[in-house]
């Protein structure tokens, strides 16, 4: 076999390969006698075929099969002399000219094709214990329980009927019948009849519910508006519509006296458990908050001491993923480039540093956890399958059938999970320093990331 490097360009490389026929020649034989064994031929008895008689029958699909592996093999020969790892499949090419691939099958002539690869660089991992993160500290306040509690009165708060002749007012609850029409023709979707709609809650679409206020009950009026250009159904986005509007009832809203009987009409026993369901579920809020941040900021960090050159591919492919779903997104919502303050090149730069970052962050991750044999357990993946279908009430055997037969639905779930760990990881070495913050200070801080990303 002869092997010669013809590209060695940053991480691109390509050989030629040639491996004799003779080579092949007698790994063909050696199948074709395995074969022997287990063949039936009419006119022969068992493990009695000659092997020249079978070379005639099965001689070129045994020579394909040959091929096929003598490539493989060589592949993976190749690959693990020179410490490759690869960051995609190999490009391999094969001669195509029929009277070449005739003389091939039959062990006329040798093999010579290329193999064009991408590698996976060498990364030198940081030291982690010099790593300082820091994570923010927040408590739960007793303002914290009140003002979620107050939240949930107000959704539960009661109604009552207006006096007769009362004029619909902000906070109101009205039930209206509806019909819509755009340039005077009906459309699907845009009949209702007996909706409830509380004045200010946002409901409907911007415009609508403002119209409403000072009409009485009985009266109908006709309510312009335009849908938003960013609405589900692309034919009545940003369209201009009328909906000739009925209100039926009107009911004014009550005060919810937040005491022991309120706590029992949600099903817990006193005010005192209410206030420590509020603040466990602001705790668990917070939580995930805290960990989102603190991930981001170790992250960076990560990113900030392992600077190197990704796989172009990989990040080509990172890159398409992105920007599709950023074009799918801007058509559906009738944004341009403009709106957002910036221009399409200005775009695709900045996601082209996002996908290279992800890219070298996923393989660093990837080292970290493979150096330090960091794994995923099937028992872990199917508590996240089993959460999953829990998210999901009445579907959870769909749930389930549906990760137990995708295997690639199945990796996407294990990902996070394994990357959760190597997180994990490398914060037991770093230096993590807390640092004490409000509950806005942290949600603010997110939702900046947010606008950011």
């Amino acid at each position: 076999m002869q092997v010669t490097e013809t590209l060695n360009e940053g991480l691109k490389h390509e050989f030629k390969i040639s491996v004799p026929a003779t080579d092949l020649d007698a790994k063909a034989d050696a199948k074709l006698v395995d074969l022997k064994d287990k063949v039936r031929l009419n006119g022969f008895r068992p493990g009695k075929v000659p092997v020249s008689h079978l070379k005639k029958v099965y001689g070129r699909s045994v020579m394909a099969e040959t091929i096929d592996q003598t490539i493989r093999d060589t592949n993976t020969q190749i690959f693990t002399e020179r410490g490759f790892r690869l960051a995609t499949e190999p490009k391999i090419t094969m001669p195509t000219e029929e009277k070449e691939v005739e003389e091939l099958l039959a062990g006329k002539t040798d093999l010579t094709y290329t193999v064009a690869i991408e590698v996976v660089p060498a990364i030198q991992l940081a030291d982690f214990k010099s790593f300082t993160v820091e994570k923010p500290v927040v408590d739960v306040t007793d303002a914290d329980v009140d003002e979620a509690i107050k939240r949930i009165a107000d959704q539960n708060r009661p109604y009552s009927a207006k006096a007769e002749g009362a004029k619909s007012e902000n906070g109101d609850r009205l039930t209206i019948s509806f019909k819509g029409s755009i340039d005077g023709v009906p459309f699907d979707g845009g009949t209702g009849e007996g909706i409830q709609l509380v004045i200010g809650s946002g409901q409907f679409i911007p415009g609508f519910e403002e119209q409403l206020i000072g009409m009485g009950t009985g009266e109908t009026r006709t309510l312009k508006v335009t849908f938003p250009k960013n609405y589900a159904s692309e034919k009545l986005a940003g369209q201009a519509a009328e909906f000739e509007t009925t209100v039926t009832a009107i009911e004014a809203p009550g005060e919810t006296k937040i005491d022991d009987d309120f706590a029992k009409t949600l099903g817990l026993e006193s005010l005192d458990k209410l206030k420590e369901a509020a603040r466990e579920r602001l705790n668990a809020e917070f939580a995930g908050a805290i960990r989102q941040r603190l991930k981001r900021t170790l992250l960076d960090r990560l990113d900030e001491a392992h600077k190197f050159e990704a796989p172009p591919s990989l990040i080509a492919e990172e890159f398409n993923l992105m920007w599709n779903s950023i074009k799918a997104e801007m058509e559906s919502s009738g944004k341009t480039f403009a709106d957002e303050n910036t221009t399409e090149e200005a775009a695709k730069d900045e996601y082209q540093k996002i996908a290279d970052r992800r890219v070298r962050l996923g393989l660093v991750l990837s080292e970290i956890g493979e150096k330090n044999k960091i794994t995923v357990t099937d028992d872990e993946v199917s508590r996240a399958v089993i959460e999953r279908a829990r998210s999901m009430p009445g579907r959870e055997k769909e749930v389930w059938d549906f990760y137990r037969n995708n295997a690639g639905a199945l990796a996407q779930l294990r990902a996070p999970i394994y990357e959760d760990k190597v997180v994990d990881f490398i914060l037991e070495l770093a230096n993590v320093t807390e640092k004490k913050l409000t509950r806005e200070e942290l949600f603010k801080d997110e939702e900046n990331e947010k606008t950011a990303a």
